[in-house]
């Protein structure tokens, strides 16, 4: 058999440091070392080849994202407006002195609530007291002069009679008599003065309120100028807001619909509504052409004086009913770029992504002005989990709003 001339078989002695006596040769053709190599490699990627078709038979597809869903719902609501405004006495008394003095005591106890004539300032009423013992002799020295006058007059007149006086004596002594009375009517008035102003020393409050801190100190010589302290009729209190020119016609209409009675609510500083309802005093003669709102001033009740004058305060009334509004919760829309969107979930399970248009907030809830119709399935949690034509596992969203009735009010 002819040999082919390019295998050579090299046959060499195995290391005997290896310890391997049995293995005396090695062969060391080159073509023979590729060839073995290539089968190695192909017969290591087709393992991987199969072990990766294996695995991929083996594992099952993914389940649908699980996402909770609520109706879109239809019915009528009041759509509410705010304004922010602040509270004030629906009576706010400066309390002023009439006459000037040192003061010297403060009788009531500031931030409490005074009754109407209630001292709180007492001044020094010494030279008062002087003023009203000069008027009082005045007077008794002006009643003996018409005293005197008054027994001339008696004396002269049957005299006159039996040609005795001069009808001049009797004359001199009726003017007399007159002009006693006159002064004795000044001098009465002079002592009532003295009087009032002895009994204006101590300063009183001109009506039942909240009595404020008081600007003045023990020892100050006070003028009828200065203000003492001010005291303030808090029950029922006012709430004074701007409303824009727009939101006032529409609170009209609503007021008229109503036949003339309109409802406010009062929101405080710390979020919470005040139990008590109020209602529309009155609305300024004219609109603001600067800002182009009008003045408004609510009533509210204030019993136990909780409000007070300068408090910060929200007013919220309802100037709208509209009539078949769409409603879905808040959480249902999200926002990108001043694009509102919304996950809707169709019979087969398959979400679509859609726009809304927005309107007002309702409680929770966002009333929808387009791009949804009554029924439809919301996504409510998971919208960020889902695209377009994605297939969801629904759950009901529990939410007492959300699964309200629809139609009606």
């Amino acid at each position: 058999m002819a040999q082919d001339p390019n295998f050579r078989v090299a046959l060499r002695p195995q290391d005997k440091s290896a310890g391997n006596n049995g293995a005396p040769f090695i062969l060391a053709n080159p073509r023979f070392a590729v060839w073995q190599a290539s089968f190695l490699a192909l017969f290591v990627a087709t393992l991987f080849i199969c072990a990766g078709c294996s695995s991929n038979k083996e594992q099952p597809p993914p389940p649908p994202p699980g996402v909770t869903i609520a109706p879109v719902i239809q019915k009528d609501v009041p759509i509410h407006q705010e304004w922010v405004g602040t509270m004030a006495g629906n009576v706010d008394a400066d309390i002023r002195p009439k006459v000037e003095g040192f003061l010297l005591a403060r009788l009531y106890t500031e931030g409490s609530y005074v009754e109407k004539g209630q001292p709180m300032f007492q001044l020094d009423k010494r030279q008062a007291e002087a003023a009203v013992d000069q008027a009082i002799g005045n007077l008794e020295r002006v009643r003996a002069a018409l005293s005197q006058a008054q027994i001339d007059v008696h004396r002269f007149t049957p005299l006159v009679a039996q040609r005795a006086v001069s009808q001049a004596e009797l004359d001199k002594a009726q003017s007399s008599e007159r002009a006693a009375s006159a002064a004795v009517a000044a001098d009465q008035a002079a002592l009532d003065n003295a009087r009032l102003n002895l009994g204006w020393t101590s300063v009183t409050s001109p009506i039942a309120g909240i009595a404020g801190v008081s600007k003045v100190g023990i020892g100050d010589l006070i003028s009828p100028t200065a203000i003492m302290t001010t005291v303030s009729s808090v029950n029922p209190i006012y709430v004074d807001v701007n409303i824009a020119e727009q939101d006032y016609l529409r609170l009209s209409r609503e007021k008229a619909s109503r036949h003339g009675r309109t409802d406010l609510e009062l929101i405080l500083g710390d979020g919470t509504i005040f139990p008590h309802v109020g209602r529309p005093l009155f609305v300024n003669r004219e609109v603001d052409s600067r800002t182009g709102t009008i003045q408004v001033r609510g009533e509210f009740p204030n019993p136990g004086n909780v409000l007070r004058p300068g408090q910060y305060a929200r007013i919220r009334a309802a100037t709208e009913l509209r009539k078949g509004a769409l409603l879905i919760p808040q959480q249902c829309v999200s926002e990108l770029q001043g694009v509102y969107q919304v996950g809707v979930v169709a019979a087969d399970n398959k979400v679509t992504i859609k726009s809304v248009t927005l309107g007002p907030q309702f409680g929770d809830m966002w009333v929808v002005e387009s791009g949804l119709q009554a029924g439809e399935n919301v996504v409510v949690d998971g919208l960020q989990r889902v695209k377009s034509g994605m297939v969801v596992a629904p759950a009901q969203y529990k939410d007492t709003q959300a699964t309200a009735p629809t139609g009606g009010k």
